[in-house]
């Protein structure tokens, strides 16, 4: 048979990484935008990030629950479609409620934080290492640029609704009247909310659990039959009912916890900064925030970009180290702008961060499948990503205590280079040999064929 070369990521792949893009941004605007140029509107970011860490919480704990039904769940694409119903409705209510009725807007929000991470962080990231064992890095690399480029458009977005809200004060004795305000926050998400709502159509009516399902190859590699593909389906699909890997067992492995650990803190580091970066950048009059969180778009979009191919190309353990070590960077960097008052140090210190941002949700995913074998990927995957996102519930209320205490902006750049170098420490660690020896044990007591499938991985 001749060879045929994968180019790109067919047709259906890319309606994937766009809807992955689309998901990513949907989380980032509805739990990202209220917390940090909104809070004011509803009751303070101190208030406004207890509802976000406690919405990710109950979403964390409903992915360990499902965690333990991984191999009996017959369609991640069926629990991603409630999920992300509920979702996008929640999204439309966030930003379509009016702030005076902080009760149903403060449950809205409770549900996007809750939804949106069962959605996004955890199903389609799922399906992304179902449609891209091998090519997850890059995958992901490309769909996470929308956390850079959103927080990128967030100067934009603050610039329009306050600038309407002004606009409406300008004519009104200098207050805006409620009804403005409302319908400039509503306007500011318009955007978001039908990106939020394409993106789910397009998951819905074009993304199977499976590319094999829809006419597709598994990374786009077309050096098999149709029929060999779909043996190869049906064959993963029943090994999944039989993993070694249950939630016990992952959490009894030492590089389970190191992987998972330093995926939780390079998101609580990315996360955590940027939902307050209003604050960090109002610690130095010189910058515009407006300018400063373009620099942040465009560097990150290319560093999530670059860091997924140095995962596809040299490994994700390598490309993880490499994250942990640009986020001691960042770290130290803030500290020297704190010391000297010189501002560009934090510009470049937030530039590093976006570059780690994207990559840091690409990680959870790209960890589990490359370390992990296929038939695997969805159970520690399944319980990997919760206890990483741990981290990122937490990361907000972290980031806004250090904020209003004594420490102040210095408090949040200690905190980077603190978390960064034990990230480094875990990942040196992490052995994907040690891996491969424990499935090996696993796979012989339970009477399966042992083989050379995680041998070499990178």
């Amino acid at each position: 048979m001749e060879q045929k070369k994968s180019v790109g990521f067919g047709f259906r792949g890319w309606i994937l990484i766009l809807v992955l893009f689309l998901g990513f941004m949907t989380f980032q605007v509805f739990t990202n935008f209220p917390l940090n140029i909104l809070s004011d509107f509803y009751g303070g970011s101190q208030k406004i990030s207890l509802f976000y860490t406690a919405g990710t919480a109950v979403g964390l704990v409903v992915q360990l629950v499902l965690s333990a039904f991984m191999p009996k769940i017959k369609s991640v694409k069926k629990l991603a479609a409630i999920f992300g119903a509920i979702a996008v409705v929640a999204a439309i209510a966030v930003a379509c409620i009016p702030f005076f009725l902080s009760t149903a807007w403060y449950i809205a929000y409770f549900l996007i934080n809750v939804c949106v991470t069962i959605y996004v962080l955890f199903s389609l990231s799922i399906l992304a290492g179902q449609w891209f064992p091998r090519r997850k890095g890059t995958v992901m690399g490309l769909a996470t640029i929308a956390f850079p480029f959103t927080n990128g458009v967030i100067g934009f977005f603050a610039e329009g609704v306050f600038g309407k809200i002004g606009a409406a004060a300008a004519q009104n004795a200098g207050e805006a009247p409620v009804g403005a305000i409302i319908g400039a926050i509503r306007s500011g998400f318009m955007p978001f909310m039908i990106a939020a709502v394409v993106g789910y159509v397009l998951f819905v009516t074009l993304i199977k659990d499976y590319p094999e399902q829809c006419g597709a190859y598994r990374d786009n590699d077309k050096n098999f039959t149709p029929e060999m593909a779909q043996a190869m389906m049906i064959q993963e699909i029943e090994d999944r009912k039989t993993t070694v890997w249950t939630t016990g067992h992952s959490l009894k492995n030492r590089d389970f916890w190191c992987a998972s650990v330093t995926c939780g803190l390079l998101l609580c580091g990315a996360v955590g900064t940027m939902t307050q970066s209003n604050a960090i950048i109002a610690a130095f009059p010189e910058l515009n925030y407006t300018t400063v969180m373009m620099m942040v778009a465009i560097f990150g979009a290319v560093g999530s970009w670059l860091l997924g191919v140095i995962d596809t190309a040299i490994g994700t353990k390598k490309s993880m180290i490499i994250a942990t070590i640009l986020m001691i960077l960042s770290g130290v960097l803030g500290l020297i702008a704190v010391k000297t008052g010189i501002g560009v140090f934090t510009i470049i210190s937030l530039i590093l961060v976006a570059i780690f941002m994207g990559a840091s949700s690409n990680y959870t995913v790209s960890v589990a499948a490359q370390y992990w074998r296929r038939e695997d990927f969805p159970s520690v995957f399944a319980v990997l990503n919760p206890i990483s996102n741990i981290f990122n519930a937490a990361a907000p209320v972290i980031v806004v205590a250090l904020i209003t205490s004594a420490l102040a902006v210095a408090g949040v750049f200690g905190f980077l280079l603190v978390i960064g170098v034990i990230g480094t420490v875990l990942m040196i660690i992490f052995s994907a040999k040690h891996v491969k020896a424990v499935d090996d044990k696993y796979r012989e007591a339970a009477g399966k064929e042992l083989n050379d499938e995680l041998e070499g991985r990178k």
